[in-house]
């Protein structure tokens, strides 16, 4: 089949790098031949661009939908010009030194209040530590799934995972998909450790005289899992499969906007990127796909620099294609012997494609899981579309019309307070009508001097047809709270209307019916992307982990950790080594719940009735039933007011009958 390089951007860069006398040594993988010249590499960037090129035409058709949902969530609306005078032209309005705060059109911004309000839920059910949780599969495997746990948790607040899953859940809300790349990070650098000077003794022992700071050489400080965020709108998926399945596809991918210094540095740093050098030949570095911000986010702000262009004057920026493709190597060749492999099954591979022309990076993922390190939140999806509809954008119409009726309402009420009359030019000086400061002198005209002023100016009669809108729009947020799923209780507000005043039982049923339906979102949510990303970050762990870590141990762990580490456990630490974690692993995931919704003083209650009778206390456990009651009350760790397990000394006789009953056993191991 014959190459197709797409776009003008990559024809151009080719034809720059092929007829360059520019060469740079690189050991390619696998013995690959993947200089910019080869049939490979144009291979390559064919398969790749023509992936990225089908899944932008559908992702296409969402992108004025998104547009749209981003203008809401901005509250920003551009100022009407179709008055047909200053005093009515809301660009004048605004411009205007003497009008500075006179109002003119907004969004208002209801469904930004509703998406912080199911955002606000999202982070309580899942962002408290730690946000992934592992149980051993057999009993040999508690101890580790328990140092999985552990050390999963320490490399998240490393990374700050959170932040990036708060990304993923308000995409999921405003766009109707959230996006995230679960990778493995590693921080290099040099230690400041304490050294000292001296002199070797006469016996050739060293004698300190003094001490001092000394840095050692460049070394891993530090290596963990890493979450990195996709725009959606520079997501790429595989069509043909629903959003949450996002492993069904033969491809996923991605647009990262990086930067030439930023590739250099990472060739530089790691055997993964080649042919970055490449990338000093070309003056435009954007993709055909993406010269432009095809979103309407920085538009408000106005710090967007993806306008049509080259090199900026400050910044190099660069388009990078990313792409996992499930593959047969054998199929990926130059038509001869030059290829990815021999083998006739499918592999993933991670394809990476600067500016369209060059392949910087080719390599077999080779993780254990064997799945696209993709996750997707969707729960607003119908299970068969790739882009679903979100739920700020189910508001949209509703927004509009909500819109209108604040906007023409203020609109009307500018008119009416900007003196609309009728005035006599030949009797008044129009001059002295058009000065909006109060306490202002209207001067007749010669004509009109000893006639009096009666007849001269009319104030025109003007009925304020819109004051009813106030109160529709009352109307309208009642529904896109129902619709939303974000009713005032949610909110933090109470009912101040009705006939006697909001009772115990009215707030808890209503807000209950409202955390119900955020339930849903939150264990759908918690099925498509959490489970799948703990999975991930586990096997990452396990597969690409080389240095240990010290994790902190107190929590509801800490009675297991004793029993296994002993002494070891008097310092509240312990060291992970990639080897202790080793082990089956289930994930356990978040039911959608948030700490303090599921409480009611019945529970209470029936402790109390518990702890007063002998029989029920007897047949229940009540220390569990308050740990219980406890959490539900938002009590994060109860584990940590627990007294620590007491040694009772006994007589030798007494531990000698124990042993021999077997009620007692060595603490040694």
């Amino acid at each position: 089949m014959p190459y197709i390089v797409h776009g003008d951007v990559g024809k151009l860069n080719r034809k720059t790098i092929l007829e360059s006398d520019a060469t740079f040594e690189y050991d390619y993988p696998r013995g690959l031949d993947l200089k910019p010249s080869s049939e490979l590499h144009k291979f390559i960037i064919n398969e790749v661009l023509q992936r990225a090129l089908v899944s932008h035409r559908v992702m296409n058709n969402r992108y004025d939908s998104w547009n749209e949902i981003d203008r809401c969530l901005t509250s920003y609306m551009e100022p009407d010009t179709s008055g047909l005078g200053k005093l009515y032209e809301e660009t004048d309005i605004k411009n205007a030194k003497e009008t500075k705060r006179k109002p003119v059109s907004i969004v208002f911004p209801y469904s930004y209040a509703i998406l912080e309000t199911v955002l606000t839920y999202l982070v309580l059910a899942f962002l408290e530590e730690p946000i992934f949780r592992y149980e051993g599969v057999s009993p040999d495997d508690v101890i580790g799934s328990i140092l999985m746990e552990l050390m999963v948790n320490l490399q998240c607040n490393k990374t700050k995972v959170a932040l990036a899953l708060h990304t993923v859940f308000r995409d999921s809300l405003a766009y109707g998909i959230g996006v995230g790349a679960p990778g493995w990070h590693k921080h290099h650098g040099a230690r400041v450790v304490e050294g000292a000077q001296g002199f070797l003794g006469s016996l050739g022992a060293f004698i300190g005289t003094r001490r001092e700071k000394t840095t050692t050489d460049r070394e891993l400080l530090f290596e963990g899992n890493k979450l990195d965020n996709v725009d959606p709108y520079l997501w790429l998926p595989d069509p043909n499969v629903p959003c949450q399945k996002v492993q069904d596809g033969e491809f996923a991918g991605w647009v990262d906007r990086s930067s030439f210094v930023k590739l250099l540095n990472e060739e530089a740093s790691g055997p993964d990127l080649f042919n970055v050098r490449y990338l000093k030949l070309l003056i435009n570095k954007k993709s055909s796909l993406y010269g432009e911000d095809k979103s309407m986010r920085t538009e408000k702000t106005g710090t967007s620099i993806r306008e049509p262009g080259g090199r900026h004057e400050a910044t190099d920026p660069v388009d990078v294609v990313n792409m996992y493709v499930d593959l047969i190597p054998k199929d990926w060749n130059d038509g001869g012997d030059n290829g990815l492999g021999t083998s006739e099954y499918p592999e993933k591979w991670l394809f990476s494609v600067a500016s369209d022309s060059l392949v910087i990076r080719a390599k077999p993922l080779g993780l254990s899981h064997n799945l696209y390190p993709i996750v997707v939140a969707a729960p607003d999806a119908d299970g068969y579309t790739s882009t679903p509809v979100s739920r700020i954008e189910t508001l949209n119409g509703l927004q509009g019309t909500l819109d209108w009726l604040f906007n023409s309402h203020i609109a009307n009420v500018r008119k009416a307070i900007n003196d609309m009359i009728v005035y006599d030019p030949y009797l008044v000086n129009a001059k002295d009508l058009e000065d909006p400061r109060p306490g202002k002198l209207i001067r007749m005209r010669r004509p009109a001097w000893g006639r009096g002023v009666e007849h001269a100016v009319m104030q025109l009669q003007v009925n304020d047809i819109t004051r009813q809108n106030i109160g529709d729009s009352s109307f309208i947020v009642q529904w896109m709270q129902k619709i939303g799923a974000a009713d005032d209780p949610m909110m933090g507000s109470l009912r101040t209307g009705g006939p006697e005043r909001l009772t115990g039982q009215e707030f808890q049923g209503t807000q209950t019916g409202a955390i119900r339906r955020l339930e849903r979102i939150a264990k759908l949510i918690g099925l498509q992307a959490m489970q799948d990303l703990g999975y991930m970050f586990a096997s990452h762990a396990q597969q690409l982990s080389s240095m240990e870590h010290f994790v902190k141990c107190t929590g509801r762990w800490q009675t297991e950790l004793i029993a296994e580490y002993g002494e070891k456990m008097q310092r509240e630490r312990v060291a992970v080594t990639p080897f202790d974690i080793l082990v089956d692993y289930d994930v356990m995931v978040r039911d959608g719940s948030v700490p303090g919704n599921n409480f009611s003083e019945v529970w209470i209650r029936m402790w109390e009735t518990l702890a007063n009778h002998p029989e029920l206390d007897a047949k229940f456990d009540i220390v569990r039933i308050f740990r219980h009651i406890a959490r539900n009350l938002g009590a994060k760790n109860v584990s940590d007011f627990e007294r620590a397990p007491q040694a009772r000394v006994v007589p030798d006789e007494v531990a000698l009958r124990g042993a021999e009953a077997g009620n007692l056993v060595p603490t040694g191991r």
